[in-house]
């Protein structure tokens, strides 16, 4: 049997509301599978109680803690109290990783990794003309929403050679976005009257259809996917929900986010404690 280290990690996440989150259980079986001590927390902020976001942040500067989680809606409202971003983070706008280095609060963002890793798994299960030996011609991708999960699945997909489209219902966000990458030629779009037909990938990072409103999706219901099209839900509560069970419906290959929830938090996990957790056992924490 592994041994415990003496140590006690003290982790946990950040966001509102927090009472789907996967993250304890993901992170817990890290904590034994690597023979580490600890526990995971949450911790429910609202969105606009920025004086509660600052004093858990000092609980990690002082040491209380050891390593935080970000989820919405505070990927981007944490940074003003941080006092450095990594490139990657700083690339992205979004943090989903803090920890504390020279005395120095950082933020990190390893949804990026998660989601490209996850993906490209996915893909590769399904030779396809949007599979990895695709030209970038034919890698033309649209993502849906403009939020922080949104800027990091956009970085991600221009770092593997995808032509990117943003679309959100409110279409200056999506603009806003777009333009924050400067570097790319990124489209944006209005949310009404998709050309859904040429895009090969469709990536989904609304809550939409998240538990509990697990009926609602970013589509309407009568609407035909394109038949070429891998389908992206970045949801994972439920394990199918309704876009995904669409999509399969029309025979289309689609996955929820649960595989990129797991490659970000281990991601995360290692930063923390150096102990790089196999995927099997946090899969399996989740897994009835």
């Amino acid at each position: 049997m592994q041994r415990l280290s003496t140590f006690d990690f003290r982790l946990g996440l950040i966001g509102y509301p927090l009472s789907h989150s996967l993250s304890p259980q993901i992170h817990t079986a890290a904590l034994k599978s690597c023979g580490l001590a600890g526990d995971y927390s949450l911790f429910p902020i609202l969105p606009e109680d920025k004086q509660e976001l600052h004093d858990l942040l000092t609980r990690l500067r002082t040491g209380e803690l050891h390593g935080l989680n970000v989820t919405v809606p505070h990927k981007q409202t944490v940074i003003e109290f941080l006092d450095e971003l990594t490139p990657t983070a700083q690339a992205i706008g979004a943090v989903n990783t803090i920890y504390l280095r020279d005395n120095k609060l950082i933020g990190d963002n390893t949804d990026a990794a998660g989601f490209s890793s996850d993906l490209n798994k996915f893909l590769a299960a399904f030779p396809s003309p949007a599979g990895r030996g695709a030209g970038v011609r034919e890698k033309s991708s649209i993502v849906l929403g403009a939020g922080g999960s949104a800027r990091a699945v956009v970085y991600a997909l221009l770092q593997d050679g995808w032509n990117v489209t943003i679309s959100a219902r409110r279409i200056e966000q999506a603009q806003e976005l777009a333009t924050s990458f400067t570097q790319y030629a990124v489209r944006s779009i209005g949310f009404t009257n998709l050309p859904l037909s040429t895009f090969h990938l469709i990536v989904n990072t609304t809550p939409l259809g998240m538990t509990p409103t697990v009926e609602a999706s970013p589509f309407p219901e009568n609407l035909s996917l394109p038949s070429n099209a891998f389908i992206y839900d970045l949801v994972y509560n439920p394990r199918e929900t309704k876009l995904v069970r669409d999509a399969r419906q029309q025979g289309l290959h689609a996955t929820t986010g649960l595989g990129m929830l797991i490659e970000q938090a281990a991601l995360s996990f290692e930063i923390w404690t150096g102990h790089n957790p196999p995927r099997e056992v946090l899969y399996n924490s989740v897994v009835e």
